[in-house]
């Protein structure tokens, strides 16, 4: 087995952790925002890459569209495909990694990811799949989390407590930085739109945000099931620590704002 593949096992078992959905209700809205920035209508053919349990293909079926929605990890699969139904909206689940898409080209009008591609190890593979499936003139739209608020800041933290990389990788958290993207798509896209939004989790305290993050963040999960008890222990600290810091209000409730990007690269090709 090869580097990326044991790095892909090791995603798939991170991310199976943790109380994914109930952090998943907080980033909805942020779907919800690139579906209308995408102008997803009834009748277009959508792909959610990366869909986690499918904030976006939700958004983009409650628009009429006809969807499908994929990831690397079969546990989100299984949430995605449960929570679909349970809603009575009809979406095609599909376990699929995003650098390598079981998907024929120029299938779909509107290739999306909202906080999920980004995470795939190598983004020129991402970056060259998202346009390959993508329609002559269909949209390719993405939210990407920016390296210098609330999420790179725990990712840092978190890094600081893991194991070392097995390989070094470009930081996912370039995926949101507009030149970044601007390159990484000049060869794939007629025009590249990227504007900065910001996002905001409110809780009724700082324990109350650090026992939630605890509590749903995978890679949070998956670093405490590495480490003892006493090292733990270090590890709420120094989030505690952080969401304090970052904290936006002072009146004893926990409110962090962090940056994100929103993409809209359309392919070339008649609209």
């Amino acid at each position: 087995m090869d580097t990326y593949a044991r790095l892909k096992d090791g995603t798939k078992w991170m991310w199976s952790l943790g109380d994914y959905p109930s952090l998943a209700v907080r980033l909805q809205p942020y779907a919800e925002a690139l579906a209308a920035a995408a102008s997803i209508e009834p009748g277009m053919r959508v792909l959610d890459v990366a869909a986690g349990d499918g904030n976006l293909a939700l958004a983009a079926a409650r628009r009429g569209a006809a969807v499908t929605a994929c990831d690397l990890t079969p546990r989100m699969v299984e949430l995605g495909r449960a929570r679909s139904e349970a809603t009575g909206l009809s979406i095609e689940w599909r376990e699929a990694d995003a650098e390598e898409l079981p998907f024929p080209p120029a299938g779909f009008d509107v290739v999306a990811s909202v906080f999920g591609a980004m995470f795939a190890p190598r983004p020129e593979r991402v970056a060259a799949e998202l346009f390959r499936v993508a329609r002559p003139g269909g949209l390719v739209a993405m939210a990407n989390y920016d390296g210098g608020g609330l999420m790179g800041r725990v990712s840092e933290l978190i890094s600081s407590f893991g194991p070392p990389p097995s390989v070094d990788l470009p930081s996912p958290f370039s995926w949101g930085d507009p030149g970044e993207v601007r390159s990484r798509f000049r060869e794939l896209a007629s025009s590249v739109e990227v504007n900065g939004r910001t996002g905001r989790f409110e809780f009724g305290s700082v324990e109350e945000g650090v026992e939630f993050w605890e509590r749903t963040n995978p890679p949070l999960s998956a670093l405490r099931a590495l480490l003892s008890e006493e090292a733990h222990r270090d590890v709420v600290a120094a989030l505690t620590r952080l969401f304090s810091r970052l904290n936006a209000t002072n009146d004893g409730r926990l409110v962090l704002e962090w940056g994100y990007v929103e993409v809209l690269a359309r392919k070339p090709g008649p609209a």
